[in-house]
C-alpha cells in the first residue's frame, strides 16, 4: 500500500505551506476554510485577515484536521508563526493574546484592527515588505533571511530553521545588514518585549 502524502499544512517563515511529515509544536489558521473536499489546496492560501497561531491542545477538543471545519495549519514554533503573518489566537492564547496586543499597541486594538494591519503587511510583496535592518538591533524571534535560506535570531546566535528544527547555532554578526522576513509590525511587537514561545516552550 502506497503511504499517504502528508497534507500541505506546515508553514515556513515566508508564509509557504508546505507538504512534509513533522508536525510542529504550534496549531493554527488563516480565518476560515479553504482547502477542497479532497484535502488538496486550490489556488487560495487563506480564507479571511484572521491569521493565528494556536495550541495544539485545548480543552479536550478534538478535530479532523482538514475536514468539514476550517483549515488547520501547523508551525515548528512561534517565531515561525510571526514571520508568516500569524498572531495568538484570543482564545486558546488569551495572556499570549493580551501580552502581544500591548506589545503590538499601547492603545491596544481590537484583534480586526490588528489583523487588517497585518494582513496589507504579509501580501507586500518580500523584497518590499521588511527590506533591511541592523544585525546589532534585531529583537529575538526575528526571522531573516541569509544565503537564501531562514534563520530566527535569537541571542548572540542565529538559528538555521528547517521544517524539523533548527540546526546549529551560528554567530550573530556583529555589524552588517540582514534581509528580515517577519512583518515589520510583528518585529516592532517583538522591540517592545513580546516574548515568542520557541519549541522548547511549547513541549
Amino acid at each position: 500500500m502506497t503511504a499517504q502524502r502528508p497534507l500541505q499544512n506546515r508553514v515556513d517563515p515566508y508564509g509557504a505551506l508546505v507538504s512534509v511529515a513533522a508536525r510542529g509544536a504550534l496549531m493554527g489558521n488563516r480565518g476560515g476554510r479553504f482547502h477542497r473536499p479532497d484535502r488538496t489546496l486550490g489556488r487560495r492560501r487563506w480564507a479571511s485577515r484572521q491569521w493565528i497561531s494556536c495550541r495544539c491542545a485545548f480543552q479536550g477538543r478534538h478535530r479532523a484536521v482538514w475536514g468539514a471545519s476550517y483549515t488547520e495549519l501547523f508551525f515548528l514554533d512561534e517565531p515561525t508563526a510571526l514571520a508568516a503573518g500569524h498572531r495568538p489566537c484570543f482564545l486558546c492564547r488569551r495572556a499570549d493574546a493580551e501580552a502581544f496586543r500591548t506589545a503590538f499597541d499601547a492603545r491596544r486594538p481590537g484583534a480586526p484592527q490588528i489583523d487588517a494591519i497585518l494582513h496589507r503587511q504579509r501580501l507586500a510583496p518580500l523584497p518590499d515588505r521588511c527590506g533591511e535592518r541592523p544585525f546589532a538591533g534585531l529583537p529575538d524571534g526575528t526571522m531573516i533571511e541569509r544565503d537564501g535560506r531562514p534563520y530566527a535570531v535569537r541571542g548572540a546566535a542565529l538559528l538555521p530553521w528547517s521544517v524539523f528544527g533548527y540546526g546549529a547555532p551560528e554567530p550573530r554578526p556583529a555589524g552588517g545588514k540582514a534581509r528580515v522576513l517577519t512583518p515589520p509590525a510583528l518585529v516592532a511587537a517583538l522591540e517592545a518585549g513580546y516574548r515568542p514561545r520557541w519549541a522548547e516552550d511549547l513541549a
